[in-house]
């Protein structure tokens, strides 16, 4: 048999808190019900998502989670940052709601993804529906350090774990590292400790970023993180 849908049925405590959340990421509701039991279900295209409220419902212990297979993830990332910069001023990093940055994780085979923790605690994870196809291993103790991290912080949530490794390797400076691979690790160091309300460590790994030479052609590469940057600049109290 062809052409199956599965669509997940995740946690939550407030179907209304749920539907606001998801309408700023460019999601419809399609159908609500209070009662007997609280139910919403919401489509964004070919996306959709349900769930069930469940009273006195803990977000911060929640295991809800769905993976979402997607043709073009840095496209999906665009159109909710910019529902996010609309509602809220910034793309959330930190508590709950938030989104992480596309990153190719090293426990998916290389490929991109990027992840949006609702307000119930749920993980949508967000992933490339193809793989990159032959990815190179990186190269320098830093990308490797860099690569770890992201697999305890965005992929298992983890990000206490995420920063002690980030801590490890931006300690000890190897000349043979690529500038950009040091952004990228600072800047993620910075997003940690946003998430972990460690605005004083978020505040330096940003300034440090300040002292990095990169050309021009360095810039152009990584202008994603780089308004990341910006943006976590922002939002720093």
């Amino acid at each position: 048999m062809a052409d199956e849908v599965t669509v997940p049925l995740l946690p939550c405590s407030s179907i209304d808190v749920i539907a606001d959340f998801y309408r700023v990421l460019g999601f419809r509701v399609t159908y609500r019900q209070t009662r007997p039991n609280p139910y919403l279900t919401l489509r964004r295209e070919d996306l959709h998502l349900h769930f069930f409220g469940i009273a006195d419902f803990d977000s911060e212990n929640s295991y809800g989670s769905c993976l979402v297979l997607v043709p073009d993830v840095e496209g999906l990332y665009q159109a909710f940052a910019v529902g996010m910069r609309a509602a809220y001023g910034k793309v959330l990093v930190s508590g709950i709601p938030r989104m992480t940055r596309p990153r190719a994780k090293k426990n998916m085979d290389g490929v991109t993804g990027f992840s949006v923790v609702d307000p119930g605690g749920n993980w949508i994870r967000i992933t490339a529906k193809s793989p990159p196809g032959a990815t190179p291993e990186p190269t320098g103790r830093l990308a490797v350090t860099l690569q770890n991290a992201v697999v305890q912080g965005d992929s298992r949530g983890d990000h206490r774990q995420a920063a002690r490794i980030l801590d490890g390797g931006l300690t000890r400076p190897d000349a043979g590292d690529d500038p950009a691979v040091l952004v990228q690790a600072l800047a993620y160091r910075a997003e940690t400790a946003m998430t972990l309300a460690d605005p004083d460590t978020a505040r330096e790994s940003l300034t440090r970023i300040e002292r990095v030479e990169l050309t021009a052609d360095v810039r152009q590469q990584i202008a994603a993180v780089l308004d990341t940057v910006a943006e976590l600049a922002d939002s720093l109290p």
